[in-house]
């Protein structure tokens, strides 16, 4: 005989209503009576049926994740991977599933969306990434459709659910570092301008630069399609005109790029810092400076904000800025 809601409520010692309250996590049960019945369903084996609570309660339990990358390089770079696993991790105890989507364009993001919501698909969005005008956030705003953004949004979107890193102040650490170590001509290559982190990662490269007196050379500043391929090309094309101490780069595959550069050098000297700590940034050779932006914190709290927002409950915020940590290795121990 398969498992009931009622033999959960009688091993918990409570009534099939409160059981079918703590499935929902409804606010006003304690967190002592949720303990109980979650005990009870572990020790009976029982799993809510998702497919009678979204009849229920008009509810799919479903998140909607948009991607930008193309199929073939969303697994090349590890920071979606370890944003998707803070994601499913918060919103797999809370009882949802993701349903996520990867596109090319800003207007394949678009499409997507509008998809998932007139499908009733999902019940809320997480867009891991913000642009500058970003047209996905400005359509969610004016249909008014639950969703949350890993980025930072535009000043004027204030009652956006938003997650990120302080990326100007990650950077211009980053650059104040190098140069207390006595590199004074530091380059910087990145992905493209349209996005909100490498603007704000360039913003903090320039700023540090200025607030040591330092002169900002843009033949030295490099910005396009973030790939190892792209990246060793913006490289190249830099050591061709000048020879910089120092690269900043917002990202570790844009930095794997820039050592396959430098490596072909006589003068192999360059010091190179990458963004997001990805595995293999401490198995190059050599091994890559990076900033550790905790990818995994930042999804777990996306999920967090926009579950809370599904399910009425009140939060502290509605957005989190998570801490970074610079961890230096032999790409600047020159």
């Amino acid at each position: 005989m398969p498992v009931t809601i009622k033999d959960v409520a009688k091993l918990a010692g409570v009534s099939p209503s409160t059981v079918s309250r703590v499935i929902a996590n409804h606010p006003k049960i304690s967190q002592a009576t949720k303990t109980k019945v979650y005990e009870a369903m572990k020790k009976l084996n029982y799993h809510p049926n998702v497919i009678a609570r979204s009849l229920a309660n008009r509810k799919t339990y479903t998140l909607g994740l948009i991607l930008p990358n193309a199929d073939e390089d969303l697994f090349e770079n590890p920071f979606f991977i370890q944003v998707m696993r803070g994601i499913s991790s918060y919103a797999q105890k809370k009882g949802y599933y993701i349903m996520y989507s990867y596109c090319k364009t800003e207007e394949q993001e678009l499409k997507t969306i509008h998809h998932f919501i007139n499908s009733k698909w999902v019940d809320g969005i997480i867009l891991t990434t913000t642009r500058f005008k970003d047209k996905c956030v400005a359509d969610l705003i004016k249909i008014n459709h639950p969703f949350v953004v890993i980025g930072r949004p535009e000043e004027n979107h204030k009652k956006v659910l938003w997650v990120d890193n302080d990326n100007v102040s990650a950077m211009y650490h980053v650059v104040h570092t190098l140069i207390m170590k006595g590199f004074k001509k530091i380059g910087f290559i990145g992905g493209e301008h349209e996005f909100t982190v490498i603007r704000d990662r360039l913003e903090g490269y320039k700023k540090a630069l200025e607030d040591h007196g330092l002169p900002y050379y843009p033949h030295l500043v490099k910005e396009g399609n973030p790939t190892e391929k792209q990246s060793y090309h913006a490289a190249c094309d830099i050591l061709k005109k000048d020879k910089p101490d120092a690269i900043v780069c917002t990202d570790d595959i844009v930095a794997f790029g820039v050592l396959n550069a430098i490596d072909e050098q006589v003068d192999k000297r360059i010091a190179v810092v990458g963004f997001n700590n990805t595995p293999m940034s401490a198995y190059k050779t050599p091994s890559l400076s990076t900033v550790d932006i905790n990818a995994e914190t930042l999804g777990r709290y996306a999920s967090k904000l926009l579950i809370h927002q599904l399910e009425s409950q009140e939060t502290e915020s509605s957005n989190y800025i998570v801490g970074t940590k610079y961890i230096e290795r032999e790409s600047t121990l020159l």
